[in-house]
């Protein structure tokens, strides 16, 4: 579970799971203090950290001399739609085989597949 509690400090927002604390604003441009990450920033990091997460555990497991995942990820608005871009930098010695599997495990990171499916909001005022 995640919580999100805002006051009236615009737009300084704290957010909570069961261990962690972290916190959401928007840019001063927008309004915000600029104390942390913009809401879509959090989106970003998601897709990025797990896709990085994903392929350090599958290429642990394969034993490939995988040194560093760097991913970087991007989105803009397409119309009705969000198009999200995402760079993935692997170094080591990693082969052109090994490179095309690894973007196969890319895509298949829990983040991506809930991105990529249709998504349901219920959301209750109380």
């Amino acid at each position: 579970m995640a919580t999100a509690i805002i006051g009236k400090d615009h737009y300084h927002t704290e957010l909570h799971t069961s261990t962690h604390a972290l916190i959401a604003d928007e840019p001063n441009e927008a309004g915000g203090k600029d104390e942390g990450p913009a809401p879509h920033e959090y989106l970003h990091m998601a897709l990025a950290a797990c896709t990085a997460i994903t392929l350090r555990m599958y290429s642990d497991r394969k034993q490939w001399t995988v040194e560093k995942i760097r991913v970087e990820v991007t989105s803009e608005k397409a119309g009705n739609s969000t198009v999200f871009s995402r760079q993935v930098f692997v170094e080591g010695e990693v082969t052109e085989e090994q490179r095309t599997r690894l973007l196969q495990i890319a895509n298949a990171c829990p983040v991506h597949k809930t991105l990529t499916n249709p998504i349901e909001i219920n959301t209750q005022l109380h």
